[in-house]
């Protein structure tokens, strides 16, 4: 599918078209955080607390985006976070967004939480394909999902870390949002002032295969939800712990990932049992609302162990200056989260092609002004930290690197 511009300029204009979109209680869970956000904004902020160092007169016209990530070359250093509402941005919206990402050449996400099976995202949606997991009380429900998985042919196994207990999402306790639907006035009306969502989606889902739910959930934890609609008690995994990971480590023959690091020495735990990535993430602000920014922490965990394991960041990505950002501090790639969703829930594949298209437009863009011409020439001599307490080891002890005939820049 080519890319269809859609109206859309950037990330904020596919956001408000996803808010006119989708019922308000649906558009709040996706795109606010916890408590009072203050991580959410934080996430955002720290953006704006690193500047960019542009170096001139660089030949660029041969710029380039490509990476290789685990042994793969994709031509964008973005993969697609798993976001576990994709099918009710759009219906079977997981579909849709994973053709997307495989047209653009770069890895999809499927969460454990998503709307639509594993094996029909595999089957219909082709490229690189990666699976989230959560870990539950009974670990064999768990492992169970680890062996579709590996059936599925999904090639990478990303287990998510920072969520013991739910987040304390107070706004979908005002706005009734559950996931199996528990109808209430207040969603009824919410349902209803948006037509296209109901009959495009819902009313989709309904003719087919029923009320939306958690489809690569077993049967066992399915009937409890249904039971018990928020289901907090049965998916908690506050027991969970580093043996855990071991365990999966001996079960997934294929690309182990750890999500949720925050701290380097769970970096070097992590990569001590076995991971071959840590994803340095906040869970986008949805979870501790405490929590420090990713990128405040991401120097500190690509020293501890960036030469032993891929360093894979997420969170607050919203212009492509934030994706070089991120790489210059030392990350392999960058996650990408409700960035995607909102283009999903704008215009289903098409909306979420144009939203990975942006990325690639401002990355683009961003890699010509700064005077770079490959992700690997990226480090943190092209950026400016307005916060010391950034600043990734060794910043300030300048030097001159020769990069060709033509170019020396500052290291440091």
């Amino acid at each position: 599918m080519a890319d269809q511009n859609l109206g859309a300029y950037n990330i904020a204009d596919l956001r408000e078209m996803a808010l006119r979109r989708v019922p308000k209680g649906m558009f709040e869970f996706v795109d606010r955080g916890t408590e009072d956000e203050v991580a959410l904004r934080n996430n955002r902020a720290a953006f704006e607390r690193i500047k960019l160092r542009p170096r001139t007169l660089v030949d660029v016209s041969g710029r380039s985006q490509e990476i290789t990530l685990f042994g793969n070359k994709q031509e964008m250093p973005i993969a697609i976070a798993p976001t576990g509402t994709a099918g009710l941005m759009w219906y079977e919206g997981e579909i849709g967004l994973a053709r997307a990402a495989a047209e653009a050449g770069i890895p999809f996400t499927l969460a454990t939480g998503s709307m639509t099976a594993m094996e029909k995202v595999a089957d219909e949606a082709g490229g690189r394909l990666w699976f989230q997991l959560y870990l539950w009380p009974d670990r064999a429900l768990s492992h169970k999902l680890v062996e579709r998985a590996k059936a599925a042919g999904y090639e990478a196994l990303v287990v998510t870390v920072d969520g013991a207990v739910s987040g304390n999402r107070e706004y979908n306790l005002r706005n009734g949002f559950t996931v199996p639907f528990t109808f209430t006035a207040r969603n009824i009306t919410d349902v209803l002032m948006h037509p296209r969502w109901m009959f495009g989606v819902l009313g989709r889902y309904l003719a087919t295969t029923g009320m939306p739910r958690y489809e690569n959930y077993p049967s066992e934890l399915k009937n409890k939800i249904t039971a018990r609609p928020m289901g907090r008690s049965m998916l908690k995994s506050d027991s969970l712990n580093w043996d855990d990971l071991r365990v999966l480590r001996k079960m997934w023959p294929h690309t182990l990932m750890v999500k949720g690091i925050l701290h380097p020495q769970d970096a070097i735990l992590a990569a001590d049992c076995g991971a071959d990535a840590v994803i340095v993430s906040n869970h986008g602000g949805r979870n501790l609302d405490s929590s420090m920014a990713p990128v405040e922490v991401l120097p500190e965990v690509v020293d501890a162990v960036g030469k032993r394991t891929t360093v894979i960041v997420d969170s607050g990505f919203r212009r492509g200056s934030d994706v070089v950002k991120g790489l210059a501090l030392g990350a392999n790639a960058v996650l990408i989260g409700r960035a995607t969703l909102y283009g999903t829930a704008a215009g289903g594949q098409a909306g979420a092609a144009r939203a990975i298209a942006i990325f690639r437009e401002e990355i683009d863009r961003v890699m010509a002004l700064i005077g770079c011409r490959s992700v690997a020439e990226l480090g943190p001599e092209y950026l400016q930290f307005i916060d010391p307490a950034f600043r990734p080891a060794g910043y300030g002890k300048r030097s001159l690197k020769l990069l060709d005939s033509n170019r020396a820049v500052a290291e440091g």
